[in-house]
Formats: C-alpha cells, structure tokens, sequence
C-alpha cells in the first residue's frame, strides 16, 4: 500500500549470481573507477545462472552495467562484524579531494555505503562457455577477486551515456604517474614468468579458450605473463597509495597482482619506480 510504514529491520535480499575472478586480490592497486585500467578478468556465474541461454543476445553489446558487493568492508571478523562496519557513516573523505575534505557518503563512489553496493561500466570481451558453463570475459573493472555480483544488464548508449552531464568534483579523469622499474625487478619478473612456464606448461598462453574452467581462472588469477608488466605498471601509474602519503618519498608500497608481490616507491623525480617483483608465499 502506498505511504506503508517499513520496518527498519526490512531490507531487499538479492541473490549472488556469481563471482568476479581477477588478477588483484587485495584493495590496494584496485582502480579507483572503472576503465581506467584495461585489465582483463572474469564473471564466474553461479548455478543456475550460469546457464548459456541466460546469455543470448549479450555479446551484441560492446558493455555491460555489473551491480556488486564491497565484500571486504563486511568480512566476519571472528565475531561478526566489527561495530564500525555496520554504522552509517553521512560522510567520506574521497581521494580525488586529497583525502582531507569531507563530502556526503551520497555525493561519492565510497565503498563505506548503507547498501556496500557497487556500479560499474565495463567492455564485455566475450561471452566464454567451457565444460557448459557461461563465463563473462571483461575489461576495465574496478573490482577485486571474488567480488560477489548481484546484476548484470546491458549498457544502451543512447539512454546511458549522457553528453551534456556534469560530473561535480570529479570532471575529468585523474592524470596517470610515469612508472619506471629497476633492471634487477623487471630481471626478477622475467624469472618468475619462465619460471611458471615452465612448472605448469599446460597452462602456457594460447590463442584458443582453455579447456576447463578452472584452467581458464588459472589464467587469469594467477598465470604470470610477459604482457604483465604493462598490466602492472598502468595499475601503479592511477597511485594506489593513500592520498595523505603521495608525499613520502622512498618509502615502499607493496601491491599484490596475481601470485607476486610488487613494491614500488616514489622518486624525487615524481616518477614511481617498481623496485623488486617477488613471488607470494603461501
């Protein structure tokens, strides 16, 4: 009925329809927005979701709208969640201010939201079925691995891209830092490449669509490539480092991408240098 009084204990429950699979499981190197960075990742659907036919029509889209869950705002810390988790917080401190002002939790993107729901444009690369299962490849997503998805729908440019729009405090995209890296860490990150090659040469890169669907995730999650390093350095140039620390000169940030360790640091210069790759201990 119209004007109905809602409990404030009622909320809507969506289903989890999958799980994105990407080469970044950790926040920090995360995109800050969506297409910053063109880095290739995967939407594991769920059963019954995963069903081909949920799928037909999609790849006549170039992009997709894909609703998702700030899971690691909400990890169960033992005994639920922390008190700070679940108060609403009115306002957030963004990183394109400098980390200093404050503006309305509604007037930004923070994860700190009553719904930990996010929105993102991506580029669907492909829709993939191997072993009978429909995957999404995409590109450009501003999502960390295993974020659990709630909707997929089609972007229409007609309706969703707005010419005249005004984008507030945030009008154009953040200027990208010139990366470099150390003979010795790019010599450490070939190493590491050969070195997965050769332990797992079923996995090598090909041309066609693995076999299995883990083998598939494999490659994204965690193959290391020489094409990598491209990956890794447009991560860096967005400055992943908290915005009160840009100022720190020398001092090492570690971001970890797929199964390596990546410290970098900034310069005198202004560029950030990637100073040693090394291989994550399980």
């Amino acid at each position: 009925m119209w004007g109905e009084k809602v409990s404030q204990d009622e909320s809507h429950r969506a289903p989890i329809i999958g799980y994105h699979r990407a080469p970044l499981s950790q926040k920090f190197g995360a995109p800050r927005q969506p297409n910053l960075v063109a880095l290739t990742s995967v939407i594991e659907m769920r059963a019954p979701y995963d069903t081909p036919a949920a799928f037909v029509g999609l790849e006549a889209f170039s992009h997709i709208w894909v609703s998702w869950q700030f899971h690691h705002n909400y990890l169960d810390k033992g005994n639920g969640l922390h008190k700070a988790d679940r108060e609403f917080r009115p306002q957030v401190r963004p990183p394109r201010l400098g980390g200093n002002q404050k503006i309305g939790v509604f007037a930004s993107r923070s994860m700190y939201r009553p719904s930990a729901l996010g929105l993102s444009v991506v580029k669907l690369e492909r829709v993939a079925v191997v072993q009978g299962r429909a995957l999404l490849i995409i590109s450009g997503a501003d999502m960390i691995n295993d974020t659990p998805i709630i909707d997929i729908k089609p972007y229409v440019a007609y309706s969703d891209a707005i010419a005249q729009a005004e984008s507030g405090f945030a009008p154009t995209a953040p200027v990208s830092s010139e990366v470099t890296i150390t003979e010795s860490a790019y010599a450490q990150f070939i190493t590491l490449v050969h070195t997965g090659e050769s332990g797992r040469g079923d996995n090598k890169p090909t041309d066609t669509e693995p076999a299995t669907v883990a083998a598939l995730l494999y490659k994204i999650q965690n193959q290391l490539s020489l094409s990598d390093i491209d990956a890794i350095k447009a991560l860096i140039a967005q400055d992943p480092r908290p915005a009160y620390r840009r100022h720190e000169l020398k001092m090492p940030f570690i971001m970890r991408y797929k199964s390596v360790d990546v410290s970098f640091q900034l310069l005198e210069s202004g560029q950030l240098q990637i100073s040693s790759v090394v291989a994550v201990s399980l």
